[in-house]
């Protein structure tokens, strides 16, 4: 696989080639303000977020600090490859084979790579569809999180000179 680090104006659905993996430009350190004042917006109020002191006393039996909610590292990852999968988006078609592999911790940075899995065709002339593969690895190298992803993209016959 050639890896390619897109982070340019070339992301409409022409410029993806299957089997190209793409390494994004940013990666995002994980802060308690992340993961505190997300997962109580979204109600989520498992212990292995919030109670330090009785995941220090090794109550969880797996972790022995507070994990980060796996929809904000998803949300992380997605976020970080946007600026190249979704730039010309037109559509979300799907999110899909969603994977938490391994757990995220605060301070830990997350950074976004995206396979091209499959290109295709759509009804509309002025736009294609994308399938991708995103994948979430650690400052330690670590695949945190796996996604699939289908896109409506725009195609650059169409629209680039709009």
């Amino acid at each position: 696989m050639k890896l390619a680090e897109l982070t340019s104006p070339d992301n409409y659905f022409e410029d993806f080639t299957v089997g190209a993996l793409i390494r994004h430009a940013r990666g995002k350190t994980v802060t308690e303000m992340d993961n505190v004042m997300l997962t109580n917006v979204v109600m989520n109020t498992a212990e292995g977020h919030f109670n330090e002191h009785l995941m220090r006393q090794g109550a969880s039996g797996i972790f022995a600090q507070r994990v980060v909610f796996g929809g904000i590292n998803l949300s992380m990852v997605l976020g970080l490859a946007a600026q190249d999968t979704a730039e010309q988006c037109l559509r979300e078609l799907s999110l899909d084979k969603i994977r938490l592999t391994n757990p995220v911790y605060h301070g830990d940075t997350l950074y976004a790579f995206s396979e091209v899995l499959a290109k295709e065709d759509s009804d509309q002339p002025d736009a294609g569809i994308v399938h991708f593969k995103h994948f979430g690895i650690n400052q330690d190298d670590k695949l945190c999180v796996l996604a699939e992803r289908r896109v409506l993209l725009k195609r650059k016959s169409h629209w680039a000179n709009r």
